[in-house]
């Protein structure tokens, strides 16, 4: 079946439909194409004209019918407006969650009065409504991308776990609010055993609110990127390895230990962009090879990433790339 657009967003229920649906699709790519949950936990459907994977409940997968149980956890956030910032991170070592190996940042905004999408240079601009279409050509660009992405990068090592990590608006958040299967977290960091990159793939804007991806990987993963779809530094569309001061310029203000991303001293090679280029074979490899675990080296361009994540374990299941998959979230 397809993923239906709606042929128009007149209200905020209809926008806040649509940025649910485009959630889940992209949580869904981005967990089909890495190999961490088997072919039996998604059905297929049809955004436009691309074929998208889409993670239900399996019986016989436990992970994926967690993460399902938190993405409902995560709409209930979205819905009041509280939710800031989804981090949805892998890591390997049970008994070390802080220390990922790659993570996934949805950024979202809200307005009432409705955004303008900017167009044309930085010095000329003209700014028009956001349409219905617009969202449409943003949201089908941003999973384009996510398939780019994820086809390129190395593959992820054989035995990962999950861990989901929101932050909130905390001027609007009741300071007692836990969305279901959530609790308050420890203050703690996120460390990477590598030199990480910073990709910021894309953005999806409607009347009413505003989505952001960005993916954090080990560098050594993009050594096997298509140099094609790679340029260094910062440009207006591509996918983009970055840092929020580049391209949130109005989150600096902002406490730094809300955000994963802000390090001034990352040099421009680890922020390149990724542009849309014709499309390769959209189906995974089902045989994704594993990576062995460097030694660990204490990284602190990622620190105090959030404050209230999930604590839950489920059993392990093994994925079609082989890997075994374990909810383990501290």
């Amino acid at each position: 079946s397809a993923v239906v657009f709606p042929k128009k967003i007149a209200t905020e229920q209809q926008s806040l439909m649509l940025v649910k649906r485009l959630l889940a699709v992209a949580v869904s790519c981005i967990t089909y194409l890495r190999g961490i949950f088997p072919e039996s936990a998604y059905g297929t459907r049809y955004m436009d004209d691309v074929c998208v994977k889409i993670l239900r409940e399996d019986k016989n997968c436990p992970g994926s019918t967690q993460l399902v149980k938190w993405m409902l956890g995560c709409y209930d956030a979205l819905q009041k407006k509280y939710l800031r910032q989804i981090v949805l991170a892998v890591y390997t070592q049970t008994e070390d969650p802080q220390t990922v190996t790659e993570c996934y940042h949805f950024k979202f905004k809200y307005t009432h009065d409705g955004p303008l999408l900017d167009f044309g240079s930085k010095d000329k601009k003209s700014e028009s409504p956001i349409t219905c279409a617009d969202t449409k050509k943003a949201s089908i660009l941003l999973i384009r991308k996510i398939y780019i992405l994820m086809q390129n990068l190395s593959p992820l090592p054989n035995d990962v776990c999950l861990t989901m990590k929101l932050l909130y608006y905390d001027e609007v958040t009741p300071p007692d609010y836990q969305p279901p299967g959530f609790k308050e977290a420890k203050d703690e960091g996120l460390l990477f055993r590598e030199e990480p990159m910073y990709l910021n793939v894309g953005e999806v804007p409607t009347p009413f609110h505003l989505l952001k991806l960005k993916i954090t990987t080990e560098k050594q993963r993009m050594e096997n990127v298509d140099k094609s779809i790679l340029k260094q530094g910062e440009t207006a569309e591509p996918l983009q390895v970055c840092g929020v001061s580049r391209d949130d310029p109005e989150e600096e203000s902002q406490d730094m230990n809300e955000d994963p991303v802000l390090d001034h001293e990352v040099e421009d090679k680890n922020h390149v962009n990724i542009s849309e280029v014709q499309e390769k074979n959209s189906a995974p490899e089902e045989e994704a090879g594993g990576m062995q675990t460097p030694p660990h080296v204490s990284n602190p361009q990622v620190d105090h990433l959030t404050r209230r994540t999930s604590e839950l374990i489920v059993s392990e299941s093994r994925t079609r790339s082989g890997k075994i998959f374990q909810s383990c979230i501290v």
